[in-house]
């Protein structure tokens, strides 16, 4: 079974005024199609605004850049629209099938990327958007018959609702435009900043390990995946280690560098390159990742198809090869008992981030 693990940049699908999309496509990334996962980054300038829209799949958005973003959503099931705040380092959640607008508020670009499984996809490896509103719309698919009936107007506003919009996917708003401000409490119920909270590990020199559950944000819960930010210090090495539930992880790149191998099935190097910022990287289903960071540092944003997520490190003293009995050791990996006692003695020391040797 091949697979081609190589990492991606991702392709400008639009651009206009307003902001720009960028998609990684699945017929030039088949990983994404074979671990139905997918991913998407919209870009947003001052006063860009993203239509209304819904996709076919669920997915994490983490802001990359910028300070006054604005996130309406409707929820499944229900009638009401709930606006939030976004900044730099923001989790929120994006449901399958729930409608939202983004909004960027600021004076400097908003960035953000989305994560995400795509099982119920249309195109399994992408998302496909369905928008309410514009050219390609929803609303511009149906006859004027069929609106007016629907909104109980006349045939002349019934045009009006379904051609006065001839934007597509991302405008720019006029000056003086408002939109339903930011409410506080769903903010802080429906968007988790991963930037400040408490790592769950801390290593010096090492560096940081941010893991995002349902236990800590509980709206992530309706999205079935969890999230990690890892920050690697210049040099440090995040040791071998792969899930053993089946579940997928999907890696973007935030900035600095690392050169990563990745082994899969009978023992094969599948995968031994660098890692640069905005490439995006597929791990499959226990396969067993490793990366060195290169001299600035690494830092990535991932999720994992799953939401209890269950790992196995391969170099820490919490790993299997130091739960293994000696004997067990010594055979099979063909040394003497001496090697094999130093062997274990020295993964005792490790941790799942490796500081840079001396």
């Amino acid at each position: 079974m091949e697979f081609d693990l190589t990492p991606k940049f991702a392709q400008k699908l639009f651009e206009g005024d307003g902001g720009s999309y960028y998609s990684w496509s699945s017929s030039e990334f088949p990983l994404l199609r074979e671990t139905k996962v997918g991913a998407g980054k919209l870009v947003l300038q001052p006063r860009g605004f993203a239509l209304p829209h819904y996709a076919d799949s669920s997915k994490i958005g983490y802001v990359l850049q910028g300070s006054d973003g604005v996130v309406g959503m409707v929820l499944p099931n229900t009638a009401e629209e709930v606006v939030l705040k976004l900044k730099k380092g923001d989790v929120v959640p994006v449901v399958l099938g729930s409608v939202s607008w983004w909004f960027n508020d600021g004076d400097s670009e908003l960035v953000i990327v989305f994560l995400g499984e795509t099982s119920k996809s249309y195109i399994p490896g992408e998302f496909t958007y369905f928008i309410l509103g514009g050219a390609q719309s929803i609303m511009g698919g149906f006859s004027p018959d069929f609106i007016s009936r629907a909104y109980n107007v006349n045939k002349d506003d019934a045009n009006k609702l379904a051609k006065s919009q001839t934007g597509f996917l991302i405008i720019k708003l006029q000056d003086g435009k408002r939109l339903a401000k930011p409410n506080k409490d769903n903010t802080n119920k429906l968007v988790y900043n991963i930037n400040v909270a408490v790592p769950d590990i801390d290593v010096k020199h090492g560096g940081l390990v941010t893991s995002l559950t349902e236990a800590k944000f509980p709206f992530l819960g309706q999205v079935e995946l969890i999230a990690k930010l890892v920050k690697l210090d210049a040099k440090a090495m995040s040791s071998p280690i792969y899930t053993t539930d089946s579940s997928v992880q999907l890696i973007y790149v935030v900035k600095g560098t690392c050169q990563v191998q990745i082994v899969g099935i009978n023992g094969k190097q599948v995968l031994d390159t660098e890692l640069k910022p905005g490439h995006l990287l597929v791990v499959p289903k226990f396969f067993v990742d490793a990366k060195v960071a290169g001299r600035d540092g690494l830092e990535y944003f991932s999720i994992i198809t799953t939401s209890k997520p269950a790992f196995e490190d391969l170099a820490g003293k919490e790993s299997a090869w130091g739960a293994l009995s000696l004997g067990v050791v010594e055979a099979s990996l063909n040394v003497s008992a001496e090697f094999g006692e130093l062997f274990k003695s020295n993964i005792g020391k490790n941790k799942i981030l490796i500081p840079p040797e001396d």
